[in-house]
């Protein structure tokens, strides 16, 4: 799968995709959130081919915390096609923390193959802040109390190059970046489960939307069904 070749929506920032799988009901986990995957293999495979087109995959600290994820690339044969797209052979990884308060002892950290960036707020402390940046490549701070998303990406394209990311959750990063009108593309995975439970996170949870009129609007470019499971993919048209 080659780079994205549309354009961002704004000068200067990343393309962004955020890939979610869902239940029926419209939750990405339990209420305990210990499950790690619900999907079936093709869609694990789905998201490894999304990697093979991405500068950078991001994901939330809890995210990280809660799952022994390393965000690398699935293996070698997803390694030779970044290569042949002109990518380098690993996506940096990128990890957002607005309080500083990453497992900086989870898997993640383990895995030394490619860079990791930490997105953070002043709020983080000194002591956070020098803690964070003897375990990752880059620490960005970007906002007093608040990741401002924008300025992030910005110096996401101006430091490291990325002009495509992609998000792999959870549900409250999701919602910033919509929030921020940051998205540009949402792949989504239906999967045939019943989670239930109003504490189960959804695919963006967060601050959310108020009014009808803030929503964000999508139009579906494809829709495949591969046995029970739907793989749709939305443009962001607002």
């Amino acid at each position: 799968m080659p780079a994205p070749t549309a354009h961002s929506k704004k000068s200067g920032l990343p393309f962004v995709l955020v890939n979610v799988a869902i239940t029926a009901d419209g939750k990405i986990n339990t209420a305990n959130r210990r499950v790690e995957s619900f999907g079936s293999a093709r869609d694990r495979e789905h998201m490894l081919e999304l990697r093979v087109s991405a500068d950078a995959v991001i994901a939330g600290a809890r995210t990280v915390d809660l799952n022994p994820v390393t965000m690398g690339t699935g293996g070698a044969k997803y390694r030779r096609r970044r290569l042949r797209h002109g990518l380098s052979e690993y996506n940096l990884r990128v990890i957002v923390s607005g309080a500083g308060t990453v497992d900086l002892n989870a898997e993640i950290f383990k895995r030394q193959f490619s860079p990791i960036i930490i997105l953070t707020t002043e709020r983080a402390g000194p002591k956070r802040l020098a803690a964070m940046r003897g375990r990752a490549q880059d620490v960005i701070v970007c906002g007093e109390s608040e990741i401002e998303f924008e300025h992030a990406l910005r110096q996401l394209r101006k430091r490291w190059k990325v002009k495509s990311l992609l998000c792999e959750g959870g549900g409250e990063l999701n919602d910033a970046l919509f929030r921020a009108g940051l998205v540009n593309e949402l792949h989504l995975t239906i999967c045939p489960k019943i989670f239930g439970g109003a504490a189960a996170p959804t695919l963006a949870d967060g601050r959310g939307r108020l009014k009808l009129a803030d929503a964000t609007n999508l139009e579906l470019k494809s829709s495949k069904r591969v046995g029970d499971e739907l793989f749709l993919v939305y443009r962001v048209s607002n």
